[in-house]
């Protein structure tokens, strides 16, 4: 087992990454939170399907019961969480209740956060079965659910008691959704840790294959720099920002097409090309540096077309919870394993490079 530990002064807990933990979820509740019974396993219907039946029966002892919801981005919504919290209360679901969420990125955020305004806050642990949600979603304490306006515009921070990862059920992940959570990895070793991105350009077989030793050394390697990040920045008041690199333009894709044309992680991937490019125009890295970047992003996936307009792009970062008092904060590349966080960049700049994305993604 790799044990990953979120130093958050108020509240830390850890990362456990382990294969086969999933089938050993009561024996974790059991020892994370004594005296505990009731626990509320919030999960969709794909995922009940595979996993359902050996999260129920790992939990026996417990008076358990599993919650679905729908499945989708475009299921990550108030109507959801309050949807959910009827659920709950119909189950006579009190403050000393544990909501475990089963499932990817949407799941974990919309389960936790509902989890963090339900009778004002219960427990949760969270258990996600995609590679996004594994290096990402769910460490860090970030809930929400999204608007029509834009995405994860309502949320609160509410850390998990423990973040439980079986690297096995990637061999279920469709290969899209399994490729599109390798770009998040990718981009902690651009942030953060260079290693990360060396041992994806020098061994992009060996993961596409979803060899266990190379997923283990990933996912440890990537949750690692989230929880330093994280440990050194709750609340994402200066440095957490960097973990939005691909994020900012990424999220503007989503929005535009209605979060119906990319997965989380093919948006961002497309995010992490455009800043690099804005890098490029606004001299903060070498075109040889951003070269290397976009080469090793279109090297894991044929990611969908890029559409949308630079003008309408821009619109919608207007709206994104990362501007602050109107200005538009861009994570950008200097080095590999290093970014700066850039808030003068020019519209017409942004502009020119979404439209660059837009020919570049009918050429590849």
């Amino acid at each position: 087992m790799q044990k990953v530990e979120i130093k958050i002064p108020a509240s830390p807990y850890a990362a456990l990454i382990e294969h086969g933990i999933l089938h050993r979820i009561g024996q974790q509740v059991a020892e994370l939170l004594p005296g505990r019974k009731r626990v509320f396993v919030v999960t969709s219907a794909p995922i009940k399907k595979l996993y359902g039946e050996a999260v129920t029966k790992s939990l026996e002892g417990f008076d358990s019961t599993l919650l679905e919801m729908p499945d989708g981005e475009r299921y990550k919504t108030f109507k959801t969480v309050e949807d959910l919290s009827r659920k709950m209360v119909k189950h006579g679901a009190d403050r000393k209740a544990v909501v475990v969420a089963l499932g990817g990125g949407v799941v974990g955020d919309t389960a936790a956060f509902m989890a963090s305004i339900y009778m004002r806050g219960v427990e949760v642990i969270q258990i996600p079965t995609t590679l996004l949600a594994q290096v990402d979603a769910s460490v860090g304490g970030k809930t929400g659910v999204d608007l029509p306006e834009g995405k994860n515009l309502i949320g609160t921070f509410h850390h998990p008691r423990a973040v439980l990862i079986d690297p096995s059920v990637l061999v279920t992940l469709p290969d899209r959704e399994f490729r599109a959570g390798l770009y998040e990895v990718l981009k902690c070793g651009l942030i953060r840790r260079r290693e990360i991105f060396d041992y994806m350009e020098h061994h992009r077989e060996k993961i596409l294959q979803r060899d266990p030793e190379a997923l283990e050394w990933l996912i440890t390697a990537a949750v690692q720099v989230k929880a330093d990040v994280v440990a050194a920045d709750e609340r994402e008041g200066d440095v957490r920002r960097i973990l939005n690199f691909g994020h900012t333009i990424g999220h503007a894709l989503e929005a535009e097409t209605r979060y119906k044309q990319f997965l989380h992680g093919e948006a961002v991937a497309w995010g992490m090309v455009a800043a690099s490019m804005l890098a490029v125009a606004m001299q903060k890295t070498a075109p040889e540096t951003a070269q290397k970047i976009i080469a090793s992003i279109l090297a894991y996936a044929s990611l969908p077309k890029v559409e949308s307009r630079g003008k309408k792009i821009v619109k919608r970062l207007g709206m994104d919870k990362k501007t602050v008092d109107g200005v538009v904060h861009f994570v950008l590349p200097t080095e590999l394993g290093t970014v700066e966080i850039v808030k003068d960049v020019p519209e017409k700049a942004i502009v020119q490079a979404v439209e660059e994305l837009r020919y570049l993604s009918q050429s590849v």
